[in-house]
């Protein structure tokens, strides 16, 4: 499959006629887009085979569909609406590990019915990219842009701000170590449906471990600013909660207190922690990859899915009080990118 053909593929998947928005889309030097009625955001994400995927136990539909989710969540943390994305696909000349059972032209093939899935999901329209070949890696990059009235940035905290986050936190880091762990009969491969067997001597029932695998693997952001009129600063969870709070304190700079009994950790990953013999609010506080919303504002809200977890204050330390009342510094730890480790 050479780079005419793929174009080809990309073409007949995604190709885009003009519209109110779009004066041309693929095939030419650039994409022309009118303006949008709001201000414009962009954002860009990049995914490198063995950082962020290992496609021993991750399949070419869940790396495309989530790189598409790990974009949106980004437009949606600004309180827009994702539009448009541009696509940069690099693949090594050697495609196929010896666990891939299937040719090139498969891998695309599926690559792309996740990314397809994600546009529609979130209604964005491909309209560009570029291709090449890597020396061995795969590397995926999407640049996304979105609109908004009015954007929220990691900088409007104030104190005296109810800290907020949406959903449940450590559910994808749990289900990625349950994956990890996990000895298969199909061929290294596993997918949601894919049977688990064993996972260090412990078997994790399949009600358990099926929506921990699905929020590793395909994660599905929501927005947060549909709901909520007033939010003065908010950042996406795709390191962990704690290293993002700090984030998002450090650019506001004001400090933050969380209470750990308030921090939403579902059923699946409590049992699933304690049958792997993990500590619950480890996946919580510094797992990553969650792609849940963590949002300030002075209002108190009464939302389904969307839980106070503390307040903003002056300074500029973050702590963290347990249930007993004792309250000790919150580290920022989470996913960190190192240079030169594998």
């Amino acid at each position: 499959m050479d780079e005419l053909e793929l174009i080809e593929e990309i073409r007949r998947r995604f190709g885009t006629e003009a519209s109110d928005r779009i004066k041309k889309g693929i095939g030419d030097d650039a994409a022309v887009l009118l303006p949008s009625r709001g201000l414009l955001l962009l954002t860009t994400d990049i995914m490198v085979e063995n950082l962020h995927f290992d496609l021993s136990f991750m399949s070419p539909r869940d790396i495309g569909f989530k790189l598409v989710a790990r974009n949106v969540s980004d437009i949606f943390a600004m309180a827009g609406e994702p539009e448009f994305m541009l696509l940069d696909l690099c693949l090594p000349q050697q495609l196929l590990l010896s666990h891939q059972k299937r040719t090139v032209h498969e891998f695309v093939e599926a690559l792309f019915d996740g990314i397809e899935e994600g546009l529609k999901r979130y209604s964005v329209t491909l309209i560009g990219g570029d291709l090449s070949t890597s020396p061995g890696k795969i590397y995926l990059s999407a640049t996304l842009t979105g609109s908004s009235e009015r954007p929220v940035f990691r900088s409007g905290a104030r104190p005296g701000d109810l800290i907020y986050v949406t959903g449940t936190l450590g559910d994808s880091s749990c289900g990625l170590e349950i994956l990890k762990r996990t000895i298969t009969s199909m061929g290294g491969e596993v997918t949601v449906g894919g049977e688990v067997t064993v996972v260090k001597d412990t078997e994790i029932p399949s009600e358990i471990k099926k929506p921990l695998l699905k929020k590793a693997l395909s994660p599905e952001p929501e927005p947060v600013h549909k709901k909520i009129n007033k939010i003065n600063a908010m950042i996406d969870i795709s390191d962990g909660l704690a290293i993002d709070l700090w984030r998002l304190c450090r650019e506001s700079a004001v400090g933050a207190v969380i209470y750990q009994d308030k921090i939403p950790i579902s059923k699946e990953v409590r049992e699933a922690s304690r049958l792997l013999g993990l500590d619950p609010l480890s996946f919580a506080l510094s797992g990553g990859e969650d792609y849940e919303l963590l949002f300030t504002t002075e209002n108190r809200i009464k939302e389904e899915g969307i839980t106070e977890i503390g307040f903003i204050k002056e300074g500029d330390n973050l702590s963290i009080i347990d249930g007993s009342g004792i309250e000790r510094p919150l580290k920022p730890e989470g996913y960190i990118h190192r240079w030169g480790q594998k």
